[in-house]
């Protein structure tokens, strides 16, 4: 029979390459990591490991396993919270990870709306862009998962998806630009300038945008640092287009931000599986995510 901390096990293998440092992730011994994988093999009936120079890689068996994993360990983690919720036993825990200008904006309020209403859960945050922040949660190493995206596709459709806002990009141009102070910009008018770009998904997206305006952007600088996109702009360096909940996040001081055209705008959605989507506190906090995007 299949155990589920088998394939906690062999999930952490898959991800770190080998035995001892599948142990070191899960805080147990090597040697209790190869017993479990054995055990693990033989109620598969066949290889689901095998070793390529220093590292483990999965047998085709393997990947097929892994796989079904993370749903099946969502699903039994959903069950467990739910029960122990129902029960009493814990008013329940929720996993997030987020987008750094969601992080700023958006959790800090529903979070503290959720200690506030329910003192007892524990909810924790850490970063990451989409789709690695999707990969996340579909790998069971979160319950919530908030992403953006700019055109819709059929990439979350075996998720639970919440709406929160659509996001205006803006301009950002020196307080002193010839801009500044204009009511809408066309983005076409800006073809040469110097650009500065932010994450690798909003750097496509501006390349995207521009090239559709009849240009390809220059752009001199490409970090993914917010503030340092404004203090780049700021110091005369160049423009940029940003989220506006990105912009909320950082000080603006030098940079005048700007209304473009065409009025582009990103889907900022809260993700669960299915079956989390049950869970008490996961339900809690994507009314509370909802609630603070409304804010």
């Amino acid at each position: 029979m299949i155990e589920a901390r088998h394939l906690r096990v062999l999930r952490a293998v898959d991800r770190t390459g080998s035995f001892s440092a599948a142990a070191r992730r899960l805080g147990c011994t090597q040697p209790a990591v190869s017993q479990q994988m054995k055990a693990l093999e033989q109620s598969a009936g066949t290889p689901l490991l095998v070793r390529s120079g220093r590292e483990m890689r999965l047998t085709e068996a393997g990947q097929a396993l892994v796989r079904h994993a993370a749903g099946i360990l969502a699903g039994l983690t959903a069950a467990e919270e739910e029960v122990a919720a129902l029960a009493g036993l814990r008013a329940g825990r929720a996993r997030l990870v987020s987008f750094p200008s969601g992080s700023s904006t958006l959790v800090p309020t529903a979070v503290a709306a959720m200690r506030n209403d329910h003192p007892g859960t524990r909810v924790s945050l850490v970063e990451a862009e989409p789709p690695g922040s999707v990969e996340m949660l579909r790998a069971g190493d979160c319950e919530i998962a908030l992403a953006f995206r700019y055109e819709p596709s059929p990439e979350w459709d075996d998720l639970v998806v919440r709406p929160l806002l659509a996001d205006r990009l803006v301009g950002l141009v020196p307080a002193e630009h010839r801009f500044a102070d204009a009511p809408v910009v066309g983005i076409g008018t800006l073809a040469e300038e110097p650009w500065i770009a932010g994450c690798p998904r909003c750097r496509a997206h501006l390349v995207d945008v521009c090239e559709r305006a009849g240009f390809t952007p220059r752009i001199d600088f490409a970090t993914d640092d917010y503030p340092a996109v404004v203090g780049l702009v700021g110091a005369g360096l160049g423009v940029a287009v940003l989220p506006e909940l990105a912009v909320r996040s950082v000080r603006t001081q030098g940079v005048a931000t700007v209304r473009l055209e065409p009025d582009v705008r990103r889907e900022v959605v809260a993700l669960t599986l299915p079956d989390l989507a049950r869970v008490p506190v996961v339900g809690g906090m994507l009314d509370r995510l909802e609630t603070a995007a409304r804010g």
